[in-house]
């Protein structure tokens, strides 16, 4: 079975004509012909009821879908096979870092490489680990260390460490003064948010959980929103809310007898040797400078 056989048989069911898919095809007839004859004996089926009128038997019914599933492969690959002609990075990242990390860098690396492709992925922890073990990504961003057993040959070319403060409204942190217990806290603001910025929670937040009335769990967006209405508190990666506490929409608040937490991040390769493409090591040096602005630089491989 070759493409060619694949792309007469298309066109003959678009067509309904043996004489009309040739001319299409700019071949001759008996070519066409011969093509079909040799899909049917190597399908062992009749695809095509031949008379005065040709129409799709029940069998050539059956495998069109997947053969125009695999004119549309063929296709897809071509087009890929272009991009790597041009060049092409593909990077992974937590979703919470994307905006603070990528869209600076990325406009700066384009800016520099004008007709290289970027495939820039989002997900949690174990769907950007997937992408580093299906070589899906040739570089990811991911919480460190890795605790996932699947791939455990990660290289690390920066570690960074991000603070996660707790947040609530100004007015709320007004309420509660400068140095307020947590129980304090919880009884003004009885709703713990809950968001998975970690692998494994830290001890002081996994202890808050015990202690409140309520808690939620909920993605970043709408968590936001609920600590802007004063309706939950909870820790978040400073990231996610500096420009909410810039603008006077959150603040922080830290309560006595809760230990400051914190998430480290690593921007990580299954092998060094890929920063040997010079395309890939200048993004990830764009992304390196975007890390000393967003939390504290603790190990580096990368020079600007």
């Amino acid at each position: 079975m070759d493409l060619d056989q694949i792309r007469t048989f298309d066109r003959i069911a678009q067509d309904l004509s043996f004489t009309r898919a040739a001319a299409r095809l700019n071949v001759t007839q008996a070519t066409v012909s011969m093509r079909m004859r040799a899909l049917e004996e190597l399908l062992g089926v009749q695809l095509f009821h031949r008379g005065r009128t040709i129409s799709l038997t029940d069998q050539g019914m059956t495998f069109l879908p997947y053969a125009r599933r695999i004119l549309s492969a063929a296709q897809e690959a071509k087009e890929a096979l272009r991009r790597v002609e041009r060049g092409r990075v593909s990077i992974g990242s937590l979703r919470s870092l994307v905006s603070p990390l990528i869209t600076e860098s990325l406009l700066r690396f384009q800016a520099k490489y004008p007709s290289v492709d970027v495939v820039i992925n989002e997900g949690r922890q174990n769907q950007i680990a997937a992408m580093l073990r299906e070589r899906e990504i040739e570089l990811g961003i991911l919480c460190w260390p890795n605790l996932d057993p699947l791939i455990t040959d990660l290289e690390p070319l920066l570690v960074m460490r991000e603070r996660v403060p707790m947040v609530t409204t100004p007015a709320i942190a007004a309420e509660l003064g400068p140095d307020p217990h947590m129980d304090d806290v919880l009884r003004r603001v009885p709703r713990l948010i809950s968001i998975n910025w970690w692998q494994v929670y830290p001890d002081a937040a996994l202890a808050l959980f015990r202690r409140a009335p309520v808690s939620v769990e909920l993605p970043t967006g709408p968590a936001r929103r609920i600590a802007i209405k004063g309706e939950g508190v909870g820790f978040f990666v400073h990231s996610a809310v500096r420009d909410d506490i810039a603008e006077g929409r959150l603040a922080e608040i830290t309560p006595s007898d809760v230990d400051p937490v914190h998430r480290d991040i690593a921007m990580v390769v299954r092998n060094a040797g890929v920063l040997e493409r010079e395309m890939l090591a200048d993004f990830a040096a764009e992304i390196a400078a975007e890390c000393a602005g967003v939390g504290t630089v603790l190990e580096s491989r990368l020079a600007r």
